[in-house]
């Protein structure tokens, strides 16, 4: 039971640190009406964000790969505590970037060493449950903490919902301070090896794969609290119960994975790039009703859980001696599609109008889809690629 509990604590950290990462999605309108500015103005907040996170997570794995793995959690946690505060203070929409921008820098680490530092600290032979642990954590965001987030901002206000997020953040700090045992350098790696580990084929089409289906994703997802309000109709509390969903079907998904993703990764694989491609083509129809829209969701939020722990899973199989810095170019490269998603998702509302978000996402995923099927057909192993 002892060796489980630094895997709890991170687990709560990815709870929180992917909380914070969507938490805007779900108060953008609050944020926008706020501050007298757009909602895709507003957007601009989850692009930029995304692309702080993009440019930063190799550059700062790579000055702080021989970090104590303790301290280094730590301190990332700690930068999150306090920028957190500044956005609950914030008195401009400028303000708000800037405190945003401290996350980011945060969430730039956090993202490339937790994977790689719960898969080393499970027990022997557990790698996918830990791997299940940590996306279980971001799930149970989806669940509880984005749409109570949701709930005190439109009671109290967006800014009382970051604030809360700080105080969840400390306490959360002190759990990792207590169970985090201490561990050498999150890695040796050093920028002479950097263009070795990008010589793999593999890794090469899993970013490429990546960048591809999250743009489509979050050309869609970004402006899906909008979305459910204007096109399908759905009141406030609907919305909530709608972005719980992907919450909780992710828990499903990771019950799932740990238990059957060595035998099928391919029915994985392809369920995550095709599912998010077929829910953003069929999201305006199924925008008819709410029970359809909750449907879709269901499938959606599946969807992309498979995708988030199968390609991570992939990214740690593929480079076993660089696994910190390939995750971190994959977190800089995740981002870079939720960034470009953000930003093609705000000019399609500002243009084609908020009801093409979904044909517009799917057409991008769709190109994820070819890829996904040519490089299945090479691959003999049935794998990525």
């Amino acid at each position: 039971m002892k060796q489980w509990l630094p895997l709890a604590g991170l687990m709560l950290a990815a709870f929180i640190f992917n909380t914070s990462e969507f938490i805007p999605i779900g108060l953008l309108s609050d944020i926008a009406a706020d501050f007298g500015i757009s909602e895709s103005h507003a957007g601009m907040m989850i692009t930029i964000y995304a692309w702080v996170v993009a440019i930063a997570s190799l550059p700062l794995m790579l000055v702080f790969a021989r970090t104590e793995s303790k301290k280094l959690m730590l301190s990332i946690v700690a930068l999150f505590v306090a920028s957190h505060v500044l956005s609950g203070v914030s008195t401009s929409f400028n303000m708000l970037m800037l405190s945003r921008i401290g996350v980011a820098c945060s969430h730039a680490i956090f993202w490339s060493i937790v994977t790689p530092l719960a898969v080393r600290m499970a027990p022997e032979g557990r790698s996918s449950t830990a791997l299940g642990l940590i996306v279980s954590g971001s799930s149970f965001a989806m669940i509880v903490g984005l749409p109570l987030g949701r709930t005190v901002g439109l009671y109290v206000g967006w800014r009382t919902t970051f604030l809360i997020i700080a105080a969840a953040a400390a306490l959360i700090f002190c759990v990792l301070a207590l169970t985090l045992r201490r561990n050498p350098g999150t890695s040796n790696f050093t920028l002479r090896k950097l263009p070795a580990l990008l010589k793999s084929p593999s890794l090469k089409r899993i970013y490429l794969l990546t960048v591809i289906a999250i743009t489509g994703h979050f050309t869609g997802y970004s402006y899906i609290e909008p979305f459910l309000a204007q096109v399908a109709g759905i009141g406030g509390n609907g919305i909530t119960m709608v972005l719980t969903l992907f919450g909780v079907v992710g828990i499903a998904c990771s019950f799932v994975f740990s238990r059957c993703y060595d035998r099928r990764p391919s029915v994985f694989l392809m369920y995550a790039v095709g599912g998010i491609c077929a829910c953003l083509l069929l999201l305006q129809a199924a925008a008819v009703s709410v029970w359809t829209s909750v449907l879709l969701c269901v499938f959606w939020g599946f969807a992309i859980s498979c995708f988030n722990l199968s390609f991570q899973s992939e990214v740690i199989r593929c480079a076993p001696q660089g696994t910190e810095v390939a995750m971190s170019i994959y977190s800089g490269i995740y981002n870079v599609g939720i960034g470009a998603g953000a930003l093609v998702g705000g000019s399609v509302c500002d243009g084609a109008g908020i009801r093409s978000i979904g044909y517009v996402g799917g057409a991008i995923a769709l190109a994820a889809v070819v890829l996904m099927i040519n490089s299945q057909r090479r691959s003999r192993k049935m794998s990525v690629i």
